[in-house]
């Protein structure tokens, strides 16, 4: 699949992308987890790389960023994105292109379910360029790849709305079909499996320093045990994990 169809295969899912985000593992886990790590955004620039239909987009202007610009390739999300922004009117932007008046000119980059579809090595660290030519130095990126020790078997997730479903789990580079099927949500679409050391390498080559990895936590949890019976297993073993790590400030 090229750069290009990988894009494209999410034109179509706008509105499934709005059905998923009340599923439990994202209502209860994955959205509190990231908004509790991002903390106070009053003072921050913020570019939603990977918006999709703007989920993120409209947390991060309703947590007070001074600016939120939402970036995707896919103009079938953009259009959803936009058709909720002209009737909410948050003051976000939506763009499908990073164009040269963009770089350096955000605090915080937000990437979630970004980085799996880079479909190559090359493609992901094209990706990873990208991310940080819009960062100002010392900025920070917090990303939700796909968890480098998610558990093989295609199951597991199952209980979650979703299965991951590969010929060869956790084979560097690998396609693995991600099916989502929950509450009359029925679809399909291709990622791809990169280990630490490849994210780390990419990200290292696109100027990041050291990248910190965490599982998804919701704040206030003590104990797995704390929380839902059915969220024990996906805590347990999340299917993605967050890193976070900035941008190189330039030496003097």
């Amino acid at each position: 699949m090229s750069a290009t169809a990988a894009e494209r295969q999410f034109d179509d899912l706008a509105s499934l992308y709005e059905d998923v985000a009340p599923w439990p593992f994202r209502r209860d886990i994955e959205v509190p987890s990231v908004l509790h790590s991002l903390g106070d955004l009053t003072r921050s620039d913020v570019l939603d790389f990977g918006c999709g239909a703007g989920l993120y987009s409209r947390l991060l202007a309703g947590r007070g960023a001074r600016r939120v610009v939402g970036h995707d390739a896919s103009e079938g999300m953009l259009s959803a994105a936009r058709q909720r922004e002209a009737k909410e009117q948050r003051g976000i932007e939506y763009v499908s292109r990073l164009t040269p008046e963009l770089e350096q000119r955000f605090d915080l980059v937000l990437a979630v379910y970004v980085l799996p579809y880079a479909s190559t090595r090359s493609e992901l660290r094209q990706m990873c360029a990208s991310m940080a030519r819009v960062l100002r130095p010392g900025g920070r990126l917090l990303a939700l790849p796909l968890h480098p020790d998610h558990a093989p078997d295609p199951d597991y997730y199952a209980p979650y709305g979703l299965r991951l479903v590969s010929d060869a789990p956790h084979a560097e580079g690998g396609a693995l079909r991600v099916e989502l099927r929950a509450a009359g949500v029925e679809a399909d679409v291709t990622a791809w499996y990169w280990s630490r050391n490849s994210i780390e390498e990419a990200l290292r080559d696109a100027g990041f320093g050291p990248v910190f990895w965490a599982d998804p936590w919701p704040p206030g949890l003590a104990r797995v045990e704390d929380a839902p019976p059915a969220l024990h297993a996906y805590l347990r073993r999340p299917h993605a994990a967050m890193l976070d790590c900035r941008r190189a400030r330039v030496s003097g």
